[in-house]
């Protein structure tokens, strides 16, 4: 199996086992997260990649909960967040249906897995080569730059937006889950 192939497979199942968590957690709390503004996604993602950054630094853990745990609400945050850049923001305490909600997370992943594609096929796959830190690194380099974009009313002069952003997190996140993955098989 040729590693690209082996990577789309990877992709998938990670990104089947993220949405599987969304779903039974839209199913628990309904679509609650839709009263998250931008900047409060943002915070959500950064408390999550710092934490494992906290965790690659002191090799210590008081609290149960996984380095690959937070991966995946990583990618589940960043879905939301581009979810929500495409929801009209009139009503956001308005529930949405949980098809919709699943069928919204369906289009944006989707939309996520072909931009990982092609900057896939155009780097060679260099991110197997890349370490866990830097994943964690890149990912809060992101948010820093949202964050700078969100001050700056949503413009810039440049750079991409904020969606190309958040694609990017989330695939800086299922890159490390797949390695995480290679590595317990291993």
């Amino acid at each position: 199996m040729s590693k690209q192939k082996n990577t789309t497979a990877q992709y998938d199942a990670v990104m089947t086992a993220c949405k599987d968590v969304f779903i039974k957690k839209t199913r628990d709390y309904g679509t609650s997260w839709r009263v998250l503004r931008p900047i409060s996604i943002v915070d959500q993602l950064f408390i999550k990649a710092q934490r494992i950054r906290t965790l690659q630094e002191v090799k210590t853990q008081k609290v149960d909960e996984s380095i690959d745990g937070e991966f995946y609400a990583i990618v589940n945050y960043g879905i939301i967040a581009l979810m929500q850049m495409s929801l009209p923001t009139d009503n956001p305490y308005e529930d949405l249906p949980l098809d919709t909600a699943s069928n919204l997370y369906t289009e944006k992943a989707a939309f996520v897995k072909n931009v990982m594609e092609a900057k896939n096929h155009d780097y060679g796959e260099a991110w197997r080569d890349m370490s866990q830190e830097s994943f964690v690194d890149l990912i809060l380099t992101k948010l820093l730059r949202i964050k700078q974009i969100l001050r700056n009313d949503g413009k810039t002069l440049i750079s991409e937006g904020i969606d190309a952003n958040f694609v990017d997190i989330v695939n800086y996140a299922v890159f490390a889950l797949i390695l995480i993955e290679e590595a317990q098989v291993a």
